[in-house]
């Protein structure tokens, strides 16, 4: 999948600083970012009275360059400084405005506001006095856009310093940063833009989730070729349907459902499985590419013996719901002992039970639970995230909040139990149907129930 590098501010730092060794100046990258963010305005916004406010630094000296570019363009732009120039890039960009520079603490407001006052590497709060200015700018304003990130906002994790204003348009310079793509901050950077200044990342450690690459059936294959799934069902046989059609439509060629579960497409292949040695002997099957279990399992003994069952199986296992709480009891251990990694796919409760109160961001959190539980492991949430115990992980791009809602999670588990049962590798598995699960909602709009994404899925494929 052609997947968007995600940089740090001590990644992006290092990433400016190979293309400055290699010869282009610090001046050089700020009129390309300058640029970009005045061609961004100018396709976004039109031509409105405009209001740049910049800072001290690099970020402010972007903002410099921008008020010139938008003014040969012929927008009525003003400008307002928050403090002189304290770099000399950030210098020669305010000496090549030749309009005036009025107090940002004094300023009037315009219809576009473009925010250059603080970008990547913000380590502090605001002051309260310039927050307030920038909340009453913002308000005042039309159409926001923020420079690299929206003033206010911690890089790394996503965290607010300052209360910080809602924007439509965010102009990211180079790459996104986590706070492009972690809540809360990226609830408020609307829609975000990557500006191309000539920062190359060709190996990236994290990387926002994008389309994949799913090869269609050939005529060569059959329903086993194309994938066998076989999902647990357990006490809430209505979570386990989810799944098992999900993973139908999800493209696999034979859908197993093992338990008792009434209802369902008529090509779904059903097995009773009273207890974990039914369960056990139905599993031994090597045409089975994944096993789902968890949604709707159950919490009692019963479930535990299907739990079992599925962990000595040898299946590739897309592990959800009920069968992470019954894990959560002792049971890490045992994944560490698979031949193939397990996908784990808890929400935030489900993971604190899981792994307890792990310090840091997200990606920091999920990092370090997988390299303990030597699984796939994919936080949903708003800012869904998915991490190798290699250290690689992945953010899915925003996907409609109506997804938070009964039973979407049993979706995504199906889904996921699809991909990989084509023999896709688990991380690349986990990473396509979350893409695929946030494109379905799309279809599916506003409303949604779990049932409407499971008929939309094809239409992604």
């Amino acid at each position: 999948m052609k997947v968007r590098p995600i940089l740090s501010a001590a990644g992006m730092r290092a990433a400016e600083e190979r293309v400055i060794a290699a010869g282009t100046s610090v001046e050089t990258l700020m009129e390309r970012a300058g640029e970009a963010v005045a061609e961004a305005a100018w396709r976004y916004a039109g031509v409105p009275p405009t209001l740049i406010v910049c800072g001290p630094g690099n970020n402010g000296g972007d903002g410099y360059v921008a008020a010139r570019v938008l003014h040969e363009r012929g927008v009525p732009v003003r400008v307002a400084a928050a403090g002189e120039p304290r770099t000399d890039a950030a210098r020669a960009a305010r000496a090549a405005w030749t309009g005036a520079v009025e107090d940002f603490a004094t300023a009037r407001p315009g219809a576009l506001l473009i925010d250059a006052l603080f970008g990547t590497g913000l380590a502090r709060p605001l002051d309260p006095a310039m927050s307030g200015k920038l909340a009453s700018l913002a308000g005042a304003a039309r159409l926001r856009i923020a420079v690299d990130l929206p003033s206010g906002v911690s890089t790394d994790d996503g965290a607010l310093l300052s209360p910080v204003p809602d924007y439509e348009l965010t102009v990211a310079l180079g790459s996104l940063k986590p706070a492009h793509r972690l809540q809360p901050s990226a609830r408020h950077c609307g829609l975000v833009a990557i500006a191309d200044i000539g920062i190359d990342v060709p190996d990236p450690l994290t990387w926002e989730i994008g389309r994949p690459i799913l090869t269609p059936p050939g005529a060569a294959d059959n329903k086993y070729s194309r994938g066998m799934v076989a999902v647990a069902a357990g006490d809430m046989p209505g979570a386990a349907l989810l799944a098992a059609a999900a993973a139908q439509r999800g493209g696999a060629g034979y859908v197993l459902l093992a338990g008792a579960a009434a209802g369902g497409a008529a090509a779904l292949v059903r097995r009773a499985a009273a207890d974990g040695k039914a369960l056990a002997r139905l599993l031994d099957d090597e045409r089975i590419g994944a096993l789902v279990i968890g949604p709707g399992l159950g919490r009692d003994r019963l479930a535990r013996d299907r739990l079992d069952a599925a962990l000595a199986s040898g299946r590739p296992l897309i592990l959800d719901a009920d069968a992470l709480v019954l894990l959560a009891d002792g049971g890490l251990g045992r994944l560490k002992r698979l031949a193939e990694p397990a996908i784990l796919t808890p929400h935030e409760g489900e993971f604190t039970r899981l792994f307890g109160a792990l310090p840091g961001s997200k990606l920091d959190r999920v990092r370090a639970a997988a390299a303990r539980s030597r699984a796939i492991v994919l936080l949903k949430g708003a800012d869904s995230v998915v991490a190798h115990p290699d250290g690689r992980a992945a953010i899915a791009p925003p996907a409609p909040a109506w997804l938070a809602s009964a039973g979407t999670g049993d979706v995504l588990a199906g889904l996921i139990g699809a991909i990989r049962a084509r023999g896709i590798d688990a991380f690349a598995a986990a990473q396509g149907a979350l893409w695929i699960h946030g494109e379905a909602a799309r279809a599916a709009g506003p409303g949604l129930i779990a049932d409407d994404l499971v008929e939309h899925i094809a239409g992604c494929l």
